[in-house]
């Protein structure tokens, strides 16, 4: 990954990069083959947008300005969910704690009553199995529908930061930014969101498989002054300390799906195929994964070779032929 081509970057502070392009096709179809794969297949989805609102008073916000400074206006106003990358469980970090409860079907247990779960294509254990009686719409064709009750409780922080435009006692202007963490949510006292849904489920009995129950969300925040005048939100204490009125919009997106681990046949261009960095002392690599195998081209191969005429070796005479 470079910000130019296959070179690495000789500029350490450049801010930006394009990722590699590693899939390549050059629009000939005779490259293309039918290959099978085993995955998980979306039988059914759905998808869901909430929002939460928060009013925050008399937040304070740092650094302060600069003395010598006046406040002429706010040029933007800034929002993101916190993470302390050094500290998953950091009760700051803006956490959303999902309950779902189903109806029409039921999360499969142990022995000990704790729900199985299996891994997701995120790579962790995010799925969970599910099973219903599913003979009457088995015998119709047609799917079972579930529904069910999610219940999402809000907690942590989220930064907000203020670009203000100051003035200095020269009438110089330069934009000067502030920042704040607002608090949402306590754990003692999450910030609750509430939704129903209806899926649509497969057979459980005609499959070597149960059905899966994934859920994700991904949060997202916005923010204004209170009245959207700067005059009554923004407060400028003696000390150069900004503090303002807000109201914090939280913007969450939320899917449920039921997946089915199947066998489907893709079109595919082959194996991708990476452009190594050259090494000065190694002159060979070992390979990745194994050779792409093309039955139908080694039989087209075979048969071609079968209809070639017989290759005869050219006739030398004999020693009777030579002394006729």
């Amino acid at each position: 990954m470079s910000c130019f081509g296959d070179k690495t970057s000789a500029d350490l502070f450049q801010n930006c990069c394009n990722a590699n392009r590693l899939c390549e096709f050059n629009g000939k179809l005779d490259n293309i083959v039918s290959e099978p794969i085993f995955v998980q297949k979306v039988f059914d989805a759905v998808l869901f947008n909430l929002q939460a609102l928060k009013t925050v008073t008399n937040q304070s916000f740092t650094p302060s300005i600069p003395r010598g400074h006046r406040l002429k206006r706010v040029i933007d106003i800034r929002c993101r969910r916190f993470f302390n990358p050094e500290n998953v469980d950091d009760p700051s970090n803006l956490r959303l704690n999902i309950d779902t409860t189903i109806s029409g079907a039921s999360f499969i247990q142990n022995c000990k009553g704790e729900e199985i779960t299996v891994v997701g294509p995120d790579g962790t254990y995010s799925e969970r199995v599910i099973y219903a009686n599913t003979e009457e719409c088995d015998a119709r064709n047609r799917g079972t529908p579930i529904f069910g009750t999610q219940n999402i409780a809000v907690t942590g922080d989220v930064q907000v930061f203020l670009d203000l435009l100051l003035c200095d006692r020269y009438d110089h202007e330069v934009i000067f930014t502030v920042c704040a963490n607002v608090n949402i949510a306590q754990e003692c006292s999450p910030l609750h969101l509430t939704n129903f849904f209806e899926l649509c489920m497969p057979s459980a009995h005609n499959s070597a498989f149960l059905p899966r129950f994934a859920e994700f969300c991904n949060p997202h925040c916005e923010t204004r002054l209170a009245t959207n005048n700067m005059g009554r939100d923004l407060t400028l204490c003696p000390d150069g300390t900004i503090k303002a009125n807000l109201v914090i919009a939280l913007c969450i997106t939320c899917e449920k799906k039921i997946v089915v681990p199947v066998q489907l046949c893709v079109l595919s261009t082959g194996y991708v195929q990476i452009a190594p960095q050259v090494s000065a002392i190694c002159t060979s690599f070992p390979q990745l994964f194994p050779d792409q195998i093309d039955v139908s081209r080694e039989e087209e191969r075979c048969e071609r070779d079968d209809r070639r005429p017989p290759h005869h070796p050219p006739h030398s005479p004999s020693r009777h032929e030579q002394r006729r």
